[in-house]
């Protein structure tokens, strides 16, 4: 063999082995690639179904609130009072009524802490009340009457701050009232 051609069939090895190496270390690359893809997919799926869970979660004074519908709206027709404890599904010591455009913080204030879930009301029908146990909020309705089917209305000479408020052990007999398909309860 001659030295031009020795010197041409060494190149095309040295480049069939560099291509080869290149090659290798793609493929080492793809592997590379893949174990983060996967890696990252596992987590953005972690993440995923945990906002799902966290948004098809309830709080407890949500759940409490559900419960408390039901139970108002199951009341017969020819109920005309009410014992307010004997319907609440879940235990309570003190409820809040905040009339409308109470500022959060006014609520944040009579509570005693601030939650995730207060909402300032926006207009007169609207209902805002605060269920609590043990300085803890357990129920909180919020809202017009007409898109929850029932209202509730405390009225009382207790106040703290703008809220009036009633105690458990306080006497706790509503009026039951039926209007346009809504079910309101007024002390």
């Amino acid at each position: 063999m001659k030295w031009p051609d020795l010197i041409l069939s060494l190149s095309l090895v040295a480049k069939v082995e560099s291509y080869n190496h290149i090659a290798l270390r793609i493929r080492g690359g793809d592997l590379k690639a893949k174990r983060t893809a996967a890696i990252v997919a596992i987590g953005l799926l972690c993440l995923a179904i945990t906002v799902i869970i966290n948004l098809l979660h309830k709080d407890v004074w949500d759940q409490n609130e559900d419960l408390l519908k039901e139970e108002v709206l199951s009341l017969g027709a020819s109920v005309e009072t009410v014992n307010l404890r004997e319907i609440t599904p879940f235990k309570w010591d003190v409820a809040y009524s905040f009339p409308p455009y109470t500022p959060k913080e006014d609520i944040y204030k009579t509570v005693g802490y601030k939650w995730d879930r207060v909402s300032e009301t926006v207009n007169e029908g609207m209902d805002q009340i605060v269920f609590m146990k043990d300085g803890k909020v357990v129920c909180y309705i919020y809202g017009y009457p007409e898109n929850k089917g029932y209202g509730l209305s405390i009225q009382t000479d207790q106040y703290k701050g703008a809220a009036s408020f009633l105690r458990a052990e306080d006497g706790l007999i509503f009026k039951v009232k039926r209007s346009n398909g809504i079910v309101y309860l007024s002390n």
